[in-house]
């Protein structure tokens, strides 16, 4: 029977990684969560080796990444050439699910009309724009924009392909218009970027179930069991507990070469975050210490594919100070093993390592 989180753990890169820039790894994981934009960055330097947060930073300024609503309607970097092709796939579902939201707080297509005309001007010629800017045009338009209705209102404009990240503005983060900052490529049809989507995520997630990819691409049941049958000659099954778990048998060792003792991995890293069910590396007890009740997914600590606790770092001027919590005092590591499992974060953000 396959070792269910340590092929994960190779498949998705954290071992013995076989890219060399985080466009390379992007586009091969197809997503990353990135609500937590400082965890996203390690999330795509974890899977690296000697690469800096600097960057992988150059690389969304450079819009070779961009940061955008995709899938599930939450934040992902998602490489540029992909944007497109995955937002047409994704945003008719994504839009029905939160359409009554929208009437709820007095948004509707009228509206949106006059926010996106607005945007789009504002925008244009390469102007990079932040939410709060944006916001106060449409205000003097006249157009409501509280927190809730500011979000929906540039969500719906993403959704549209109206527009994407613009470059950082310090810690800021700016909107731009897409087909300014992206350049155009040829379009997929729906198939087609179904079939890719699905390739992407059984061969960099595997061994996963239709489950898995059904919460992990947001798409309607039969959309997700469509693209699984398109790929499954490239893929070999296993059942366990009454489960089917697809992977591309290219990607998997039973040696496990490379495979780290430790992994300090970042909060909603896809390693926990992109499964429906986590028991393979997560015990059911200590489920609400790694994820919150209203969602919040914690940095963990892995050992032997294992979720054995979480870890929480502060950013000083020359170091980065990291505590630690273990779900078991049996469980709990050495000082000297958590600095060597930490040390490739202290060197992502160039930063020295000091436990506490």
């Amino acid at each position: 029977m396959i070792d269910i989180a340590k092929h994960r753990l190779i498949n998705q890169q954290l071992a013995a990684t076989k890219f060399k820039s985080p466009k390379d790894i992007v586009g091969w994981l197809g997503a990353v969560q990135a609500q937590d934009y400082a965890m996203a960055k390690w999330a795509v330097g974890a899977r690296l080796s000697g690469i800096t947060e600097a960057t992988v930073e150059q690389s969304i300024n450079n819009a070779e990444i961009v940061r955008t609503h995709v899938m599930r309607p939450t934040w992902h970097l998602v490489l540029a050439e992909d944007v497109r092709w995955m937002t047409a796939l994704t945003a008719p579902h994504i839009n029905s699910s939160v359409r009554s939201m929208q009437k709820k707080i007095g948004l509707d297509e009228k509206i949106f009309k006059r926010t996106n005309a607005i945007i789009e001007k504002s925008l244009a010629g390469g102007n990079h724009l932040t939410r709060a800017e944006l916001m106060a045009l449409l205000k003097k338009n006249k157009i409501t924009t509280d927190s809730l209705q500011a979000i929906h209102i540039m969500f719906d404009a993403e959704l549209r392909g109206l527009v994407c990240n613009g470059p950082m503005r310090g810690k800021q983060f700016t909107y731009a218009l897409l087909d300014e900052r992206i350049p155009s490529v040829k379009a997929l049809k729906r198939d087609e970027a179904l079939w890719e989507l699905s390739a992407r995520y059984f061969t960099s997630h595997g061994p996963a179930t239709i489950q898995d990819f059904i919460w992990w691409s947001g798409l309607p049941v039969g959309d997700a069991k469509a693209g699984l049958e398109m790929i499954k000659p490239k893929l070999i099954s296993e059942k366990i507990n009454d489960q089917i778990y697809w992977h591309d048998p290219s990607g998997s060792s039973d040696s496990f070469t490379g495979l780290h003792p430790v992994y300090f991995l970042p909060a909603y890293d896809e390693f926990m975050i992109s499964y429906k069910d986590r028991s393979a590396s997560l015990d059911s007890g200590f489920v609400k210490h790694a994820i919150t009740g209203n969602g919040i997914f914690k940095p963990i600590i892995v050992a032997n594919g294992k979720v054995i606790g979480t870890w929480a770092r502060t950013i000083k001027k020359d170091k980065v100070i990291i505590k630690t919590l273990f779900f078991r005092a049996s469980q709990k590591l050495k000082k000297k093993e958590m600095e060597l499992a930490a040390q490739p974060f202290g060197e992502f953000l160039n930063l020295k390592v000091e436990i506490r």
